[in-house]
């Protein structure tokens, strides 16, 4: 067992709906209530809510003086960064790798195939009920550009190999090789983007890629390209997408968006060429399974005292 008096475990989940929670620990649901479980200090392992938003993640940290790990249950950590700051040295941050491939790439897939293929004006021609016959574009020859060539991106480009693309453009922070081809760096973008039929967006927002998609991006993407993003809304400058969607040259397929979710009466609902997903890339029933594998596997590490996985930092 770790060494601290605190060993409670902040779960979102009801402990026995868990398989393999290792024994000797203190396990308090908690999914973001206004009443806390058990008293923060107490608290040697935080499991943070999902898709519950900054402040539900960051709101107990202050009074958690124990604490030992932080789990996000999803593969960016920028909800919680904000409460960092409140946290003791030593604490582990730890994501959700492993969790939300399947169902991200999944969704990335069908909002390329969607957008290409002209689906949203097919709902809306079967409420008029019309026949909207004619040409589309294909997904197969395309030149497909994802930025962001992580587990997520990898996944995705598992999902686009079957479609006969012309070919997948891999890029990353850094250069790297793998056994797929070369991964560019970011920096490479200026001379990638003119190429690319479709460009997605897996990456995670910190600072350097906190308005990444702003005006330079967009204007270096071929005419009529698509935009997909199912990264973050705020990696993406809104006012500049919106621009060049109105315009009619850029098309864009997003999962996410800045503002999120997107109030009502925002031109984003209505730009031409725009489909809009309410940020469900994670939430399919395959998130369940997978994270409370997740959390059984990190829990058991924890309790035996060796490494967890997936850990981003150390705050320091």
């Amino acid at each position: 067992m770790t060494s601290t008096s605190a060993t409670d475990v902040w779960l979102p989940f009801a402990a026995d709906e868990i398989d393999g929670l290792p024994e000797g620990l203190n396990y308090r649901f908690w999914d973001g209530g206004r009443e806390y479980p058990a008293d923060p200090s107490d608290c040697a392992f935080y499991v943070v809510p999902y898709m519950r938003g900054p402040e539900v993640a960051v709101r107990p940290l202050d009074g958690m003086r124990a604490v030992q790990v932080v789990q996000t249950l999803s593969a960016g950590i920028d909800h919680v960064e904000p409460g960092l700051g409140l946290l003791p040295a030593g604490v582990r941050l730890c994501n959700a790798k492993g969790v939300h491939e399947a169902s991200t790439a999944e969704l990335a897939l069908a909002l390329v195939l969607a957008s290409l293929r002209g689906f949203p004006g097919f709902v809306r021609g079967q409420e008029k009920e019309e026949w909207l016959s004619g040409f589309y574009p294909a997904l197969a020859d395309k030149s497909v550009l994802v930025v962001g060539y992580g587990s997520i991106g990898s996944a995705i480009e598992d999902r686009l190999e079957p479609f006969e693309c012309a070919r997948v453009v891999r890029v990353a922070r850094s250069a790297r090789t793998t056994a797929r081809g070369p991964v560019h760096a970011i920096d490479e973008l200026p001379a990638l983007l003119p190429e690319a039929d479709v460009v997605i967006l897996s990456t995670l927002l910190n600072p350097s890629t906190q308005g990444l998609v702003g005006p330079a991006f967009l204007a270096a993407m071929r005419d009529g390209a698509l935009l997909v993003n199912v990264a973050r809304g705020a990696v993406v400058d809104t006012d500049a997408l919106l621009s060049e969607l109105e315009s009619g040259r850029l098309r864009a397929a997003l999962d996410v968006t800045d503002p999120e979710p997107l109030p009502a009466g925002h031109p984003l609902w209505h730009a031409p060429h725009t489909l809009i997903s309410p940020h469900v890339g994670g939430s399919t029933s395959a998130f369940l399974p997978r994270a409370k594998r997740l959390l059984a596997g990190q829990l058991t590490r924890f309790a035996a005292g060796e490494p967890l996985g997936n850990l981003v930092l150390t705050t320091g």
